[in-house]
């Protein structure tokens, strides 16, 4: 497993920023992007993920990853932000609507909802997309300046 986690990093980091935190050895979270869709004419658009250890939640930690990392790709040229979230039709021990509420604090908005999409923990879930631009869209839009460009 260790293995496969170190080549995600490396694979995303091909083009898009990887961010950890981590105090005395130990991650307490961490950040990155990738593409939103595959093909050049969404090469503005990324699709950003986070990650925190459930022990440093809720001090800042977040918001801190979230905004180093969206100063990274705003540098780069990119304009829109997508999260794509678990949501539950009730919370329960595994899932709650925090995530989408720490989107949402931090500018995301919701624009979709797909039902009974997910399977984990032997139950079914909903997932939502949420949005944020980051940059301004101009009729003629400078290229993406990607991390190995």
């Amino acid at each position: 497993m260790p293995e496969e986690f170190r080549s995600r990093i490396r694979n995303t980091l091909k083009r898009y920023p990887y961010l950890v935190i981590e105090r005395d050895g130990a991650i307490q979270g961490y950040a990155y992007a990738g593409p939103f869709v595959g093909r050049a004419a969404y090469g503005w658009s990324c699709e950003v993920t986070i990650y925190l250890d459930k022990a440093f939640r809720k001090c800042g930690l977040g918001r801190k990853l979230y905004g180093a990392l969206e100063d990274r790709l705003r540098e780069m040229g990119i304009l829109n932000l997508y999260a794509c979230i678990a949501w539950p039709e009730q919370e329960d021990e595994y899932l709650t609507g925090n995530s989408a509420e720490f989107h949402a604090r931090l500018g995301f908005a919701q624009v979709g909802k797909f039902h009974q999409c997910g399977y984990k923990f032997g139950r079914w879930y909903h997932m939502i997309w949420m949005e944020k631009s980051i940059g301004e869209h101009r009729a003629e839009q400078a290229p993406v300046r990607f991390m190995d460009s």
